[in-house]
């Protein structure tokens, strides 16, 4: 399996000394924890132009495309570069979901090669062999401007009726050492053409009997730690980008009965201490069911970044407004004045953000 050679430390060092915390007011530190869906689809576009501004102020850390956002490459290659023109020397983080199969937001329609899903590959063809496919997939995810793709998808295949991944093939088997041979060459392709990833999603969602984006996820009955192997070879190997986690609940880790994203027994005792993770850890959509019907969105908030959560990731698709990046940026400035422990957090997770957005290109 390719180990990731990626040099974090001396990544964290260069991207610190060229944006130290010292130099970052607060505003700018917490703007970089939050990556945002938009509404619009052409780089004029009221919300684009918002977007761009806060960019340029360094109040937000990146964007989310969804397939609204995707007009045609003309337009999203402008809005992307407009939003890197907006700050190069910090670049945001440009995301999208683009999996293959029916997961994806650039699709035939609009003149992107599609690519199989996960367990079509799996079925014809080796690990090795589907390197190639992942590199035509990465390279068209870059020249279309992106530079974060959240793949590849580790969970396992272990419930044949599960609504989120099984139903659309989205896992690569059912062990971990299969699931991390096929993720090790998606990762490794994405890296050749200088973009990154994120394994999905944590801690399993394989076998779940419920749909977070419906509501609450209890798999305290359905999971087994075989389901962090994925994570914890690819860890070993050196992955250092993102980790998404998703919205479950097992009591037996934590018997406060939160969400793994909220979970500070998940992200920082598993995550981060079992596993030995030292990447950046984003958060599922903090929008799904799952969140939104149980949690305010200050709540939400402060529960995640005190878990361990480093960047707050909102579809924007509830409620939709330009001014929800500002909304979550009061809520983290306003409890890190409270709270030193808070602003310790968010200085922390500033340091990893600057580090992987170091590593963008190359």
């Amino acid at each position: 399996m390719p180990r990731f050679s990626i040099g974090l430390a001396a990544a964290l060092t260069l991207a610190l000394a060229a944006h130290p915390a010292s130099a970052q007011s607060l505003d700018q530190m917490a703007g970089q924890m939050i990556v945002i869906g938009f509404t619009g689809d052409d780089v004029a576009d009221k919300s684009v132009v918002a977007l761009t501004k806060e960019i340029a102020a360094g109040d937000l850390g990146g964007v989310m495309f969804l397939k609204t956002n995707v007009k045609n490459r003309k337009a999203v290659t402008a809005i992307n570069a407009a939003l890197v023109g907006a700050s190069p020397d910090l670049p945001p983080f440009i995301t999208i979901d683009q999996e293959g199969g029916l997961v994806e937001r650039l699709t035939g329609a609009v003149g992107f090669t599609e690519v199989p899903d996960a367990a079509t590959i799996a079925k014809t063809d080796t690990p090795a062999e589907a390197r190639a496919v992942y590199a035509g997939l990465a390279q068209g995810v870059k020249d279309w401007g992106f530079n974060v793709n959240f793949a590849p998808v580790v969970d396992l295949a272990v419930n044949p009726n599960n609504q989120v991944i099984a139903k659309f093939g989205r896992a690569y088997g059912k062990t971990g050492d299969v699931v991390a041979s096929y993720a090790a060459e998606v990762i490794a392709a994405h890296h050749e053409a200088g973009l990154l990833t994120s394994l999905k999603h944590f801690p399993g969602h394989g076998s779940s009997t419920a749909d977070s984006h419906e509501g609450f996820v209890d798999i305290t009955r359905t999971w087994s730690d075989a389901e962090l192997e994925p994570y914890r070879e690819l860890i070993a190997g050196g992955y250092q980008d993102f980790v998404m986690v998703g919205h479950l609940i097992d009591t037996k880790v934590d018997p406060s009965g939160l969400p793994s994203s909220l979970s500070k027994p998940w992200i920082d005792g598993v995550l981060r201490g079992k596993l030995g993770f030292k990447g950046v850890v984003i958060s599922d959509d903090l929008q799904m069911g799952a969140i939104r019907d149980h949690f305010g969105l200050k709540d939400a908030v402060i529960k995640a970044v005190n878990a361990g959560v480093d960047v707050l990731l909102f579809s924007n698709t509830v409620k939709p407004r330009i001014t929800l990046g500002d909304e979550v940026r009061a809520i983290l400035v306003a409890e890190a004045e409270a709270d030193p422990a808070f602003k310790a957090r968010i200085e922390e997770s500033y340091a990893r953000i600057v580090a992987l957005k170091a590593r963008i290109g190359h």
